[in-house]
């Protein structure tokens, strides 16, 4: 079973930082492109940054130069880190693997987290 479970989520004032994560849980041999996405109330789910295999990031307008994609392949994690937040960041945000293959030979596509809420406070 392979699962991608987020944390970093919470409250924090317009300017603030936070740090998501995103750890692919099993007996993993390699995961192809990784990406964080987010849906605020009543709109729909968006890309926010995504990220290769060999570490190149992509980055929606909105965010470019806010926010930054990591990735450490040795932990199966994949970060989001987000600085100069503004109240319009609030919204889900969900961790999405394009496909994991594990050490048993499965391929396991379109990946998504449970999950996590970011709320920016004016």
């Amino acid at each position: 079973q392979v699962q991608l479970v987020e944390s970093g989520g919470g409250l924090v004032q317009a300017g603030g930082s936070l740090r998501l994560s995103c750890v692919v849980s099993g007996t993993i041999f390699s995961i192809n492109a990784m990406g964080w996405y987010r849906q605020a109330p009543g709109k729909q789910r968006e890309l926010v940054a995504d990220i290769s295999s060999g570490g190149t990031a992509n980055y929606a307008a909105s965010v470019k130069g806010r926010f930054t994609i990591l990735r450490d392949n040795a932990k199966n994690t994949v970060y989001l880190q987000m600085n100069s937040l503004k109240t319009e960041d609030t919204a889900v945000y969900y961790c999405n693997a394009e496909r994991v293959f594990t050490m048993s030979g499965i391929a396991w596509n379109d990946l998504w987290g449970q999950g996590t809420q970011v709320v920016v406070a004016s």
